[in-house]
């Protein structure tokens, strides 16, 4: 039933300081962006192995659910948690959970970025494992 990771979507008061401060972080323009007249209402970036969608959505079109909107934790999948953490703080991110070895294979880490989205790192071999598996690498 599910398939993979799609798209992530973060929420922004500031899309334009977002915008800014994804693209220093991630090195790439967005590859789309969506207007609603003369103010950009969405962006996303095409980033990672597998070029996984990562949005950004002013936060103006977040309808809140009833009961309140939940929220879950992404993972993105990196080399490094450690470097991947220290540079996320570099580029103006705070610690929401350091570096925590979870088991053999698997460290994760998680900041807030400045639009107040959580957004985590982690080295997970599985997710090398398939990707080796895909490319033959």
């Amino acid at each position: 039933m599910l398939r993979g990771l799609t798209t992530v979507t973060y929420f922004a008061d500031d899309l334009a300081a977002a915008r800014r401060w994804y693209t220093e972080l991630l090195g790439v323009e967005p590859y789309f962006e969506k207007s609603d007249g003369d103010d950009v209402a969405y962006l996303e970036y095409r980033i990672g192995d597998y070029l996984a969608e990562l949005g950004l959505l002013d936060r103006r079109y977040v309808q809140d659910k009833p009961g309140g909107a939940g929220a879950g934790l992404v993972y993105w999948a990196v080399d490094d948690v450690h470097a991947a953490f220290d540079r996320l703080l570099a580029v103006g991110a705070t610690e929401h959970e350091r570096p925590i070895e979870r088991g053999p294979g698997f460290v994760t880490a998680s900041v807030t970025d400045p639009f107040g989205n959580v957004l985590g790192v982690m080295y997970n071999e599985h997710y090398l494992d398939v990707l080796a598996a895909r490319t033959g690498a």
